[in-house]
């Protein structure tokens, strides 16, 4: 089941696709389920999964894909979580030691700085180094502390894509974080939806692809990650408590345009889409913002 945020002119709700409509589930469920992160917090305990795809059996669409505004998959999560350098050749692309690191490199992105499917990212003035990552996103759905590896797959809710737009001089701002340059307004994107984990075979290697105005600049597969899915969340979980919502973008592989020669900064007009053929395309238009 694929299951999207969204805005009309009635307001945001969220829904799942089907076919190239989309059942509204916001209004279905009412109170308490009128975003996914809602109806994450809530399904434990009364309509998971087997409950949504009930509903969408027996609904018709409500909407055209075409009719709607893209949120981010998680409009208001309370952690957006990201992992540095973790797929081995871009280990390589930063002269890391052959030896694989310890732990995995860890950041934190703002909500403003994400912007849903479709939606123009915005290139700021303050630079002319926006670069584009592509990356898988674990969307978490049972809160969690301490969460073994053995039994992480259990508090995964689904998958996503992140475009982890990233402003590269001011990356370097300071010695020991890249807080500024991961956060620029509306600089990346989440979407276009949620694929359930119990769609995809999670341990089978997931084959990632980033254009750029139709030219591949990256393409791997997650045999390749250097931290894996299960051991991310456990990590995580060790010091901070995962919660219904909670995005976990999990590194992007080589090729992003810093790292070519000359670099291959985005432009205005250029065209980025991310795409895992079991989850989809995130596709997003670069704009100067005024």
């Amino acid at each position: 089941m694929r299951l999207l945020s969204f805005q009309t002119a009635a307001g945001a709700s969220f829904g799942a696709v089907k076919g190239d409509g989309v059942v509204d589930l916001g209004r279905r469920l009412g109170d308490g389920g009128r975003t996914l992160r809602g109806w994450l917090e809530r399904s434990a305990g009364t309509v998971g999964v087997t409950g949504l795809e009930a509903i969408v059996a027996r609904s018709g669409t409500d909407l055209s894909l075409n009719d709607i505004r893209y949120l981010p998959t998680v409009p208001n999560p309370q952690k957006i979580i990201c992992i540095g350098v973790n797929y081995g050749d871009r280990n390589a692309e930063y002269q890391e030691k052959k030896s694989q690191a310890k732990y995995p490199s860890v950041f934190l992105r703002t909500r403003e700085s994400l912007v849903g499917h479709r939606e123009p990212i915005l290139r700021p003035p303050e630079s002319g180094q926006l670069d584009y990552e592509g990356e898988i996103v674990l969307v978490i759905g049972k809160p969690g502390r301490r969460i073994p590896r053995d039994r992480v797959w259990d508090h995964i809710a689904g998958f996503t894509l992140m475009n982890e737009g990233s402003v590269r001089d001011w990356l370097r701002h300071a010695r020991f974080n890249v807080t500024q340059g991961k956060n620029f307004e509306r600089s990346g994107s989440l979407g276009p939806w949620m694929v359930t984990a119990d769609e995809l075979k999670v341990r089978d290697a997931l084959h990632l692809t980033t254009t750029v105005n139709g030219e591949v600049r990256q393409d791997d597969t997650t045999d390749n990650l250097l931290f894996p899915f299960d051991y991310l969340v456990s990590y995580l979980s060790t010091f901070m408590r995962l919660q219904p919502g909670d995005v976990i973008a999990t590194g992007t592989p080589t090729g992003a345009g810093a790292r070519f020669d000359p670099p291959k900064y985005l432009r205005h007009g250029d065209v980025v889409e991310v795409s895992v053929p079991e989850i989809g395309t995130l596709a997003n238009t670069v704009r100067d913002e005024q």
